[in-house]
């Protein structure tokens, strides 16, 4: 036990106990990893717990348990410390797609090699006994900045397992369930009210079961000859997954890509596009060298008319799990125009060439980047000119250089800027004489904010797009992602009256500082604005809304008794 064998300690991101003793004249040193089958908060049972005033429940962590009881597992030694630690390993891996004889094998390969990646971040105990911690440092080869000395539990990702315990519900908000889109309620199948007009969906304020029927109204109607989508993420027993299935064994024409690069999610994918294979489908993995994180799915269906295209585009994945928890939005519509850049979006994808020209979809890395420069220099044109220019851009994250520097220039321009960005923002905001007309906005709530919603007033136009990439060098250049307008007059009201209401937030937001930290508003003298909670009230009150209507009870009528009645 002498000594730390690098190949044998301890895989990635695994929770571990070392420790130092003697036995005999030798110092040794050992490592236990912390079993990840095994629940890692346990509950004391009451009669054995310390009884104290106001505790209700007594709980330890698994590496506690193992610290405590090290003298069963290492006989005749003489235990002087022992302390948790926990490595973070680099997940990414090298792939050379060109040469891969078979990409999903080669992932596959490349998987296995990731749980001994390269060490990235080591967290150690407080107060660990500095030879144990040389130990580490020097076998990991592990740098001070990269070292953190925690004094309390490492990996604060636990305290969701404390939640989950029995016995605190009056603590805990109570859970929301998505409420229908008013759209679909009624008894006509899903494309007949796609035909009816654009549909946006706001999720989880509204429930994921239309994207869900759309793909298993699609795999059962006689009339729908092919189904096309892009798959990156999907929940661990999908439904969509289940009705791709059924459409191929029911004889449509169905290609689906799986992104099997998409990160912590390979092994999954993996198992899907072989599940999907299996069923019939056509399962394509995209082009060499770029991810394809765009979130599309096209239906095309024999109608009298002709062929018709209904396409589904969003901000999310196609995962009903996590379409609970993450704000996003979505939209379907058939029109042509949208419907044929779906069409060349697959086409594109499955290895033939790009069209000569786009209808409506803005596509990466062929030219959204150009796009949006080109927006915010007209903002900032029209801005220079005297005139009314505005720019608000809903993301996760911002941090390529030249929407930076053109976002700078247009401040100061005069073009008033809004951002609401939850995670990275490499933008400085407030600054004179740089950036005094940016305001950052980042909102972290009940629900994880994951839509992109991108607004540009150009004195009297107004613009309104929704897609699947953030403001980052990686989505603009080296991913397939997808940005798309919304034309809808009725929609665009929508989004601004869901832009106004971020903005507006107070409660759950944070305001980004020239010196680079957040703060929270001063909410004295304030009406308390929490705009998840607001949207969740809406989609409440609509839904009951159209039950009165559709029950009848919209126009109350008054009951009048028969004349002579006895």
């Amino acid at each position: 036990m002498k000594g730390i064998n690098k190949k044998n300690q301890s895989k990635k991101n695994s929770h571990n106990v070392n420790y130092k003793g003697y036995a005999g004249d030798g110092l040794d040193f050992a490592v236990v990893q912390v079993p990840g089958v095994l629940p890692r908060v346990v509950e004391i049972p009451e009669k054995y717990a310390a009884k104290k005033p106001g505790i209700k429940k007594t709980i330890i962590l698994l590496e506690e348990i193992i610290e405590k009881n090290l003298d069963n597992l290492f006989l005749n030694y003489n235990i002087i410390s022992a302390h948790p630690f926990r490595i973070m390993r680099n997940a990414e891996f090298e792939l050379d797609e060109e040469d891969a004889a078979d990409l999903l094998e080669e992932i596959k390969k490349q998987l296995k090699k990731r749980q001994w990646g390269e060490a990235i971040r080591l967290e150690a105990e407080e107060g660990m006994d500095k030879r144990l911690l040389k130990i580490l440092k020097d076998e990991l080869d592990i740098d001070n900045e990269d070292l953190f000395k925690i004094n309390g539990p490492l990996d604060l990702t636990v305290l969701m397992k404390v939640y989950a315990l029995c016995g605190f519900e009056k603590y805990k908000l109570e859970a929301f369930t998505p409420r229908a889109n008013p759209r679909f309620e009624n008894d006509d199948n899903i494309f007949e009210n796609i035909k009816k007009g654009d549909v946006l969906l706001s999720h989880p304020y509204q429930s994921f079961e239309p994207v869900i029927d759309f793909v298993k109204e699609a795999a059962k109607d006689p009339k729908v000859l092919a189904i096309k989508q892009t798959l990156y993420r999907v929940s661990g027993n999908s439904p969509i997954i289940a009705a791709l299935a059924k459409a191929a064994d029911n004889g449509k024409q169905v290609t689906v890509l799986v992104e099997l690069k998409a990160r912590f999610d390979e092994e999954n994918n993996i198992l899907w596009a072989k599940k999907l294979e299996q069923a019939g489908c056509h399962v394509i993995y995209g082009l060499v060298g770029l991810k394809t994180h765009s979130k599309i799915t096209l239906v095309l269906r024999k109608e009298d008319e002709g062929i018709m295209r209904y396409v589904h585009l969003g901000t999310g994945n196609y995962n009903d799990t996590t379409a609970k928890i993450y704000t996003d939005l979505g939209m379907f519509t058939c029109r042509s125009d949208y419907g044929e850049d779906a069409n060349a979006v697959f086409n594109m994808l499955s290895g033939y060439s790009e069209p000569l020209s786009w209808n409506k979809l803005i596509v990466a890395p062929l030219w959204m980047k150009d796009k949006f420069l080109h927006k915010i220099k007209l903002a900032e044109s029209v801005a220079r000119k005297g005139n009314n220019a505005c720019i608000i851009a809903k993301m996760n994250s911002l941090s390529d250089r030249d929407i930076i520097k053109a976002l700078y220039a247009a401040s100061c321009a005069g073009v008033r800027i809004e951002l609401i960005v939850r995670g990275i923002c490499c933008l400085r905001a407030g600054i004179e004489g740089l950036s005094s007309n940016i305001r950052v906005h980042s909102i972290v709530g009940n629900f994880l904010e994951h839509a992109r919603i991108f607004y540009f007033n150009l004195d009297t136009e107004e613009e309104y797009y929704l897609g699947s990439a953030d403001w980052m060098t990686r989505n603009l250049e080296k991913r397939i992602e997808i940005v798309f307008p919304v034309v809808d007059e009725e929609l665009k009201l929508k989004l601004k009256h869901y832009l106004k209401t971020e903005l507006e937030d107070n409660v759950k937001a944070y305001i980004y500082m020239p010196d680079g930290s957040y703060e929270k508003q001063d909410l004295r003298g304030k009406v308390r604005v929490n705009s998840q909670q607001i949207f969740i009230n809406e989609s409440i009150e609509e839904e009951i809304r159209v039950k009165k209507h559709r029950d009848g009870m919209k126009d109350e009528r008054m009951f009048t008794p028969l004349e002579g009645g006895a």
